[in-house]
């Protein structure tokens, strides 16, 4: 169960013939790694599309954009820590130690009763996405150079079909308002990461790297990025506290939006500072952006917009589906799903598209395509657009989200010196969850800001007219907003066609929030899209070579293995 004692040496390397056997061990390793991402999917789908469902029962809605917020956070700041951690002190016992938290997360979240509760839940399921860089690491460099498209596409297959899965299993074990089915749904997330814990603790028997076996304790502990790590979680965590706040419920004037804000501005341009003239070695290492082209910093780039991109639509496209066409979360879900059940075949058409070619810019340039149809779509939806019309709308957000993860992820990788690949992916994978959090935090003031300066006027501006006495208007949106229907035949003034017309109204102001939001999100992937035009396409990566052998039999053998 521990790690083997040969050494294995990671040095640069580029065009390479093969050096390693790939056989059902090997497999059998990327199923199980794999099962890993399904879990942490579970997570994360779940904390977007039954948000609503916990607040009914735990209350504190004012917290939804934490759920998810929370976990990108502990994503962005932990990824480049453990893949650092990861090359000293070797990969296995970090991805288990960070998957049992997860286990541990989602325990917390099945049996919170309080708003706090549900947050310290998804805290700790949040550090289980620490190690999640490991995972396309452990898939690319177990499997010949070659493959590389294909690994990324096994990574985004097993995050789609659980994304699938969990949104319909969220959704049946919520329906007919069963607000307390969130707990069952967190059993099994548990479930899951325990399960996918002891896959790899049994699977996952890596040779020794040699900077694992010669640096000391203390070493090692004098080669991580202290400094940078702090700076990180400082400047994202208080930077999204100023933009969650914003008109939640505090204007921007307002110390405790605007002073978070600006210091987590400073923390921020301190960590850009320190990183780009101080610390040359650390979490933004400076061999990463050096001698290899341009491919990495545009594929930064380019993931950091993805990453903005998706979860847009994770935490908003349920949402309005729910208020546009149904209430039923097994319906809500099934739409969201297309995009998965997309994701899973893109990835593989992608895949395909970039082993044969050896290409990877025409790939990249599709998926943000796809992207900017999917946000032009949902930007022009008006109350009278057909409900049939949302079954295919995500179909190009699966689109995107395949083939720009596919494709992004082996350019990055392709950039990357053999031995820092941990390292670059860590990076990568905390761009593309710092666009996310970023991105939530910025279409959570969005969208404050529209229905705050619209839902007041609308509802009043068509129900006052029928008659509506002007003192029961709060009541009327509070109980629209909050879908309380048996309180509004109590409300004074109140008649069915008041009821209509308000209902009208709501969407209407919820339209217009929405639109902003895809309207926001389009934007970015346009610039992606320009970006990553200038994608060079590095066919002479496309080779035999296998970075990290899992099945090498003896040292002699090891030594083969040298890149």
């Amino acid at each position: 169960m521990g790690e083997q004692g040969q050494v294995v040496h990671v040095e640069n390397v580029d065009a390479q013939e093969a050096n390693g056997r790939v056989h059902a061990k090997t497999y059998i390793l990327v199923a199980a790694v794999n099962m890993i991402y399904v879990a942490q999917l579970c997570s994360v789908v779940g904390s977007g599309a039954l948000a609503r469902d916990i607040t009914a029962v735990t209350g504190g809605s004012g917290n939804i954009v934490w759920f998810t917020s929370v976990i990108t956070i502990c994503t962005a700041v932990l990824s480049p820590s453990v893949s650092q951690a990861a090359d000293y002190w070797g990969r296995k016992w970090l991805l288990i130690f960070f998957t049992i938290l997860g286990c541990v997360g989602s325990i917390v979240v099945s049996r919170a009763n309080s708003p706090g509760s549900v947050l310290v839940g998804f805290t700790f399921s949040g550090l289980a996405f620490g190690s999640q860089a490991l995972v396309p690491t452990i898939t690319s460099e177990v499997l010949p150079r070659n493959y590389r498209p294909y690994a990324q596409a096994a990574v985004n297959v097993s995050g789609s079909l659980s994304g699938f899965v969990s949104l319909l299993l969220g959704g049946a074990l919520t329906r007919n308002s069963n607000h307390e089915g969130f707990r069952t749904y967190w059993y099994i997330c548990a479930g899951t990461f325990a399960l996918s814990a002891i896959l790899t603790a049994f699977l996952y028997n890596p040779p020794l790297r040699e900077l694992q076996r010669t640096l000391k304790f203390t070493e090692k502990l004098k080669k991580l990025d202290w400094i940078g790590y702090a700076l990180l979680t400082l400047g994202l965590a208080l930077f999204c506290v100023g933009l969650s706040w914003s008109q939640n419920p505090y204007p921007w004037t307002d110390a405790r939006v605007s002073a978070p804000f600006a210091v987590g501005v400073f923390f921020t341009t301190a960590l850009v500072l320190y990183e780009w003239f101080i610390k040359v070695d650390g979490m933004i290492h400076h061999r990463l952006f050096r001698g290899r082209g341009r491919n990495f910093p545009i594929a930064l780039f380019c993931l950091f917009v993805e990453g903005l991109a998706f979860f847009s639509a994770n935490n908003y496209f349920p949402f309005e589906t729910s208020i546009l066409f149904t209430s039923d979360p097994v319906v809500v879900g099934a739409h969201f799903g297309i995009a998965f059940i997309a994701s899973i075949v893109f990835a593989g058409v992608g895949a395909a598209y970039c082993w044969k070619t050896k290409t990877l810019r025409d790939t990249t340039m599709a998926a943000f395509i796809s992207f900017i149809i999917f946000f032009v779509l949902m930007a022009t939806t008006t109350t009278n657009t057909p409900q049939n019309n949302f079954w295919a709308y995500p179909l190009f957000l699966g689109g995107g989200l395949a083939l720009s993860v596919t494709a992004l992820m082996t350019a990055a990788q392709f950039a990357t010196p053999a031995e820092l690949i941990s390292t670059a992916t860590g990076l990568v994978l905390c761009v593309r969850n710092l666009g996310a959090t970023v991105g939530l935090a910025v279409y959570n003031a969005v969208f404050n800001q529209c229905v705050s300066q619209n839902l007041a006027p609308k509802i009043a501006a068509a129900a006052l007219p029928l008659g509506l006495p002007e003192s029961s208007i709060g009541a009327l949106i509070g109980a629209l907003v909050t879908a309380n229907f048996a309180g509004l035949a109590e409300i004074p003034g109140v008649t069915e066609e008041i009821i209509g017309v308000a209902t009208v109204a709501l969407k209407e102001t919820y339209l217009i929030a929405f639109r902003y939001v895809w309207v926001t999100a389009g934007a970015f992937s346009a610039i992606a899209f320009i970006a990553s035009c200038f994608l060079s396409n590095p066919s002479e990566a496309f080779n035999s070579h296998i970075d990290a052998p899992v099945e090498v039999e003896s040292i002699a053998e090891a030594d083969k293995a040298k890149v």
